[in-house]
């Protein structure tokens, strides 16, 4: 995919139209399948605002280092997939292309198998070799991860391992000729809990000092802790609009932007809040993942009312059943639950559906609920409904609460306007 500006000069913009007066909150969306990649492009193309796609490396990865579980996608097929969507819509917007908490011990089974130091630098440093030869334009450093460490990684040890792994990074870059790079750093979980304002303070100033010794780019976004929680189907945070002003305005201080993580499930009245305050961007993807298990449970209800029986696909079935066997739930689930054991978790309807709703995007390239999904979409068609067309709408849908509430319509051209 060719942009017209880079996400660098994006951001350029953006703060030329912030200066102006033109107040919006950029957005992250996590890439969690195929509807919602066309759900994504289709509306950046329709209401015109930069797409930025986010992919953790649970989500997106090399394969050496085990792939990822959206459409088992590494770095250059989920560029290829996007890109080949966006065409086929004929997409004419601005679609960036990000790492989302990059870095050592990032992937579950990396920290679940508490790899030594060197071999998960080693590891996250590939991937992020292999994000750049993909066309990546953006990669979160996120080196607060470390199973040796306990809860909380020191930030002394945090800003040592940013820099390290920006200068390597850097370093590659112009040996092998790739294209500029931009920079986010930080992570809404550093201090757990709500980030103080001066330790942020400290952290971004340190930063800027041994990256401007070190002739290194300061970062576009640094994630602060703003009160965000998403757990089970909603936010269980405390939003802080004063933490999350003074620590917009620190960013803006160094030259940089704050970013905030885990938006998802937020109400509009805070949403709406983001531009007022010059919170410059927000994550989202657990909610977007949601929503498209929610459709598709949704059209189980219209084919189990009109398709006979022995022609049902079975996707409710299929999809709790693989739900609760892939144990991701266990990142969202609060109390004892978190620690449950599959077998009792099965004989409780509830926890079921809840977790089906809530972890059911987890699974849609296992092979029985890719079947499901197949059959209950011919069984749709056959009552003269469009079910991909369907789920495609309810993602968009729930992008487009957003869009509008961070004041995007119409940003793209906007910005293009004022770089040109």
């Amino acid at each position: 995919m060719n942009n017209k500006i880079t996400i660098t000069q994006m951001i350029e913009g953006t703060k030329k139209l912030h200066a102006e007066g033109r107040k919006f909150t950029h957005i992250g969306v996590g890439p969690m399948s195929h509807n919602l990649l066309r759900a994504a492009l289709e509306l950046a193309n329709e209401k015109r605002f930069p797409l930025i796609l986010i992919a953790s490396r649970n989500q997106v990865d090399s394969d050496r280092f085990g792939g990822g579980y959206v459409c088992g996608f590494d770095q250059t097929r989920f560029v290829q997939t996007t890109s080949e969507i966006a065409e086929s819509i004929g997409f004419d917007g601005l679609c960036y292309f990000c790492r989302d908490h990059g870095g050592p011990w990032q992937r579950d089974k990396e920290r679940n198998d508490k790899l030594p130091v060197e071999e998960a630098m080693r590891i996250g440093l590939e991937s992020y070799f292999d994000d750049v030869r993909a066309g990546f334009d953006l990669l979160h450093i996120d080196p607060t991860k470390d199973p040796h460490c306990g809860s909380v990684v020191p930030l002394n040890i945090v800003l040592e391992r940013t820099i390290a792994l920006i200068e390597k990074i850097e370093q590659a870059r112009r040996e092998n000729g790739w294209k500029e790079l931009a920079y986010e750093v930080g992570t809404e979980e550093t201090m757990g809990g709500l980030i103080d304002p001066k330790a942020f303070e400290d952290f971004i100033r340190a930063l800027k000092h041994e990256l401007e010794t070190r002739g290194l780019p300061m970062p576009l976004f640094v994630v602060g802790q703003t009160g965000t929680l998403t757990r089970l189907t909603s936010n269980v945070g405390h939003y802080d609009t004063p933490t999350a002003q003074k620590l917009s305005d620190i960013t803006h201080k160094y030259g940089t932007g704050l970013k905030e993580h885990n938006g998802d499930y937020l109400s509009n009245a805070i949403l709406l809040e983001h531009p007022v305050i010059g919170l410059d961007a927000m994550n989202v993807a657990p909610e977007f993942g949601l929503v498209e298990t929610e459709a598709l449970l949704e059209l189980a209800k219209i084919e189990e009312k009109f398709t006979a029986k022995s022609k049902q696909s079975g996707i409710r079935a299929a999809l709790a059943l693989h739900a609760v066997r892939s144990e991701r739930w266990r990142k969202w689930m609060v109390g004892d639950k978190r620690s449950a054991d599959v077998q009792d978790i099965m004989k409780n309807q509830e926890d079921v559906d809840l977790i089906t709703a809530m972890c059911g995007h987890y699974t849609l390239e296992d092979k029985e609920v890719k079947a499901a999904v197949s059959e209950l979409n011919k069984n749709i068609a056959e009552l003269g409904l469009d079910p991909e067309r369907y789920v495609i709408k309810k993602i968009k849908d729930s992008i487009d609460r957003y869009i509008y509430c961070f004041n995007l319509y119409g940003t793209t051209d906007e910005i293009l306007a004022r770089v040109k």
